[in-house]
């Protein structure tokens, strides 16, 4: 065979899989060869993802992935691998990248920098071993040996968990006492958490320092339906290896609580309280080995709260800190307590990736953000001067306006697929009500269960709400209003709306409250925030994931908008939200006001990490078209081919343009009913659009005449789907569909029509003439 015809899969199998194997790569005992997907790639419309990540051979000894190699057939250069071998260990934390055509070896230490191309035979496992830990570690041999538990091999672990949970146990094996992990809300923090508990019960790790007994671990958490989760997600576990440290379990146990047990769940407010003395205070200082803290940004760590003498009396203990906050001037106690992460996986990291959900804000200004007192407006309670004004942080808390209130519920309402789950943060709990009521009133729904609220103050009927909200095989409740309770530990992964009818002073809380969207689900290609209340300048912030950005532009509104007051720290459920004993203003409007009062909305992408404005948007797209595109000729010529424009389209995918984002387009640039053709070339080069009405009447009427009348209702039939349903209608896979729908099949379409080969001649040269002009 000659070298220049022979496949990939043909050098990986005879020329590069050989050597490794050799080297006892696979065939070591505690050695594993593997290919790896890495990301499936981000999330886009239609089902569809961007560009996913894999990498040929991951080569992992004893638990760590000691190195990748990246391979190319043999009749291409191997240095053509070394860019994508880099980033591939740079992405699995390996210590070594290779590439290789199966002729030539290329190494990279991506610890030193050191690389050059590398003579056979290739490094056994051992010797990786030796040159990647130089030190010998008993508990990093140990922790390896245990397997991760996947359930029968039924799910794999992501890289990044892979990567958390290592830099963890290496931790914990050189013996580090404090340890934090941060990771974007829904990445599966409380599964790393298990993992690393699993290898350390196996591998009988304690603070004896031997492999002498069982550890005991405490998974500490701040609400009920956290802990709940965890000990749930820890049924792995031997039944009698984990217990719940609640009210009803002291109770049973005569005061007293369990001991008799491996892993231990409770949250803070239960080992804080007790009959004589704090619950916690009657377990010795020693008792735990190691402790889990889960959202240990919500105040545990802080220098003065009841919660850092817990930990700091369980001193003794390793404590893992797990948190989705990057560290910020607001959490700075939590970083002085547990010190700089071990490991980092962002927010921007997760939707890139495609293990996040990508998602859109549409900010919504209206003529009635602010309010100025009017004398024809009505008092129905408390009291008003004429000129008192009042801005967003006072509606709900300081005034009520029910008709601001309604006017916000049925702009929204009106725009949403109300059959979506959403989820809508209120300003207090009584403000929660009110919209509940509201969201119920104009719903379309006949269902009495559509919208609940859920707050503190709804106690055990609330969390059920939450529990059926949160099955994903229920449509009911629909929506959920709250205040603070649900911006944290609500595993919800078909929210495709958030709505922010308060402002978000924390930019911890806001980073909490968009994670309620990013969880993956089938058929969810992104999620929107709904922000009446300019939430939004939170991205501008350089405490969002990544640099400062130039602000945003939001919409005009009929009044400057005030000075926001300081942030203040964000709290637990709905803590510290109570009712003001002062009774609040409440206003009516007018007769005729409610109905003057208008909205104007814009909406901000995200794409490469950053949060963008439409007029941004359109500019990035304009330069990446210019890049892919010479000229107006070339743009053509490829659209009128539906399997070139297929290939197009999934160019401009990759740099973040995916279905929906090109539909939002044609709605920026006023063509709603534009193909999309005409709506890139107004981009590029300012052409005035057509509609797909305009270019379908003109094959109709011109490009017909030499059309057999056998064929020729099959092309109107095609032409009015398009018309309706715009270029995708012209796809090459839509043929056979248009075939089965007139003919019954597409051979009785093709006995019609004599043979199919003319047919698609055709279905191709009504497209040249559709985009002809």
């Amino acid at each position: 065979m000659n070298l220049h015809d022979e496949t990939e899969a043909e050098t990986r199998t005879n020329r590069i899989l050989p050597v490794l194997q050799a080297a006892g790569w696979g065939v070591v005992e505690g050695s594993r060869l593997r290919e790896e997907l890495i990301c499936p790639g981000r999330i886009q419309s239609g089902g569809t993802r961007g560009r996913g990540l894999s990498c040929d051979y991951v080569l992992q000894y004893r638990g760590q992935k000691l190195a990748v190699l990246e391979a190319k057939r043999a009749g291409i250069s191997h240095r053509d691998g070394i860019g994508q071998a880099k980033d591939y260990a740079h992405r699995l934390e390996a210590r070594f990248a290779y590439a290789s055509n199966g002729i030539d070896w290329h190494q990279i230490d991506m610890h030193t920098g050191v690389e050059g191309d590398l003579s056979l035979p290739f490094p056994t496992p051992d010797e990786l071993w030796d040159r990647a830990f130089g030190d010998e570690n008993a508990w990093r041999l140990r922790f390896g040996a245990v397997p991760f538990e996947t359930d029968g091999g039924k799910w794999e672990l992501r890289y990044y968990q892979h990567n958390a949970i290592n830099a963890a146990l290496e931790a914990v094996a050189k013996g580090d006492r404090r340890i934090l992990l941060t990771l974007a809300t829904g990445t599966g923090k409380t599964s790393i958490a298990f993992q690393i508990a699993w290898k350390l019960f196996h591998a009988k790790w304690s603070l004896e320092g031997e492999p002498v007994r069982r550890p005991r671990i405490l998974f500490l958490a701040d609400r009920n339906i956290l802990a709940d989760q965890a000990y749930n997600s820890f049924s792995a576990f031997p039944s009698d290896a984990v217990t719940r440290i609640d009210p009803s379990t002291i109770r049973k146990n005569h005061g007293k609580p369990p001991r008799n047990a491996s892993v231990f769940f409770t949250i803070f407010q239960t080992f804080m309280t007790g009959d004589n003395e704090p619950t916690y205070k009657q377990y010795p200082p020693d008792f735990f080995d190691f402790i889990v803290i889960d959202e240990c940004h919500r105040g545990g760590a802080n220098d003065e709260s009841e919660w850092r003498r817990l930990l700091e009396y369980f001193e003794p203990a390793v404590q893992l800190g797990l948190t989705a906050t990057p560290k910020r001037k607001h959490n700075a106690d939590t970083y002085a307590y547990f010190g700089e992460p071990a490991y980092v996986y962002a927010l921007r990291d997760g939707i890139e990736d495609g293990f996040l959900t990508p998602f859109k804000v549409r900010q919504m200004a209206s003529t009635i953000d602010e309010y100025v007192f009017d004398p024809d407006d009505k008092v129905v309670q408390g009291e008003a001067q004429i000129g008192d004004s009042f801005s967003e942080d006072d509606f709900n808390t300081r005034i009520v306006i029910p008709d601001r209130e309604r006017s916000r519920v049925v702009e929204f309402m009106d725009q949403i697929d109300q059959r979506h789950k959403t989820l809508v943060f209120c300003a207090t709990q009584d403000h929660a009500a009110l919209v509940r009521d509201l969201i119920n009133e104009v719903k379309g729904s006949t269902n009495p269960n559509y919208c609940h609220r859920v707050t503190a103050n709804d106690g055990a009927i609330g969390d059920q709400h939450l529990r059926d909200f949160q099955d994903n095989d229920k449509t009911i409740p629909t929506i959920l209003t709250t205040s603070h309770k649900l911006s944290t530990g609500v595993d919800a992964r078909n929210v495709r709306n958030i709505v922010l009818m308060r402002p978000i002073k924390s930019m911890i809380e806001f980073k909490q409250i968009i994670g309620r969207g990013t969880r993956v689900y089938e058929g969810k290609d992104f999620f929107t925030i709904w922000d009446f209340v300019k939430a939004h300048e939170n991205f501008k912030d350089p405490e969002w994931d990544g640099e400062p950005e130039d602000p945003i532009e939001p919409p005009q509104r009929t009044s400057e908008t005030p000075t926001d007051p300081p942030e203040q720290p964000d709290l637990p459920d709905d803590e510290g939200e109570g009712e003001d004993p002062k009774p609040k203003l409440v206003i009516k409007l007018a007769d005729g006001k409610a109905r003057k009062i208008r909205y104007i909305a814009s909406t901000t992408y995200w794409i490469d990490g950053k949060v963008v404005s439409s007029a941004e948007f359109l500019e990035r797209l304009f330069g990446d078209l210019s890049d892919l595109v010479a000229d107006e000729d070339q743009l053509r010529k490829t659209w009128s081919d539906p399997d070139n424009r297929e290939r197009f389209l999934s160019q401009i995918a990759d740099r973040g343009y995916d279905r929906d984002k090109l539909n939002d387009i044609r709605q920026l640039v006023d063509a709603p009913d534009s193909d999309l053709f005409d709506v890139l070339s107004y981009i590029l080069y300012t052409h005035d659009p057509k509609t797909r009405y305009d270019r379908a009447e003109a094959v109709r009427s011109k490009a017909m005449d030499g059309v057999t009348d056998d064929l020729r209702p099959l092309l109107l039939g095609i032409l009015s789907a398009y018309e309706e349903g715009g270029e995708d209608e012209l796809a090459t896979g839509k043929l056979t569909h248009y075939l089965t729908a007139r003919y019954g099949s597409v051979g009785e379409g093709k006995a019609v029509l004599g043979g199919i080969d003319g047919v698609r001649r055709a279905f191709l040269d009504m497209q040249r003439d559709l985009y002809r002009a």
